[in-house]
């Protein structure tokens, strides 16, 4: 099977920025030496994702943002939520569906980092803000 085309590409990007067809996780944006990146990034925004930091998406406790992190040739997929400790200790953050050997989020971007992802806030989903792992 050759290289797909731009075209092709776009299309794979689509469905996975989507995950009807495909399951979001990792996408490696790096193939045969060339940068993807920048072909993700335009189906991200396409879809309506925009460049921001946790501390700026808007999301209340009990739901969740869809959100992808770029970083070192990857796209992590995760969401964005505040995590419950007790009725009162709430923190915000995205978390990748990638999981550690603990069943924790592998890769955690809490609002005190600086670093910006692609969230879809129109996607915004009810969860359950006592059972976040489910997400």
């Amino acid at each position: 099977m050759g290289a797909l085309t731009e075209r092709q590409l776009h299309e794979v990007f689509r469905s996975i920025i989507e995950g009807k067809i495909v399951k979001r996780i990792k996408v490696d944006l790096i193939s045969e030496g060339k940068n993807l990146q920048p072909l993700f990034i335009e189906e991200l925004e396409r879809a309506g994702y925009r460049f921001l930091t946790v501390r700026e998406v808007r999301v209340e406790p009990g739901e969740r943002v869809p959100a992808f992190y770029l970083t070192d040739g990857n796209a992590y997929f995760g969401w964005i939520f505040w995590e419950q400790f007790t009725t009162w200790k709430l923190r915000k953050l995205w978390g990748s569906v990638i999981r550690n050997s603990r069943g924790d989020w592998d890769i955690q971007i809490p609002v005190t980092k600086d670093v910006r992802i692609y969230a879809n806030e129109s996607l915004k989903l009810e969860m359950d803000i006592d059972i976040p792992s489910d997400i």
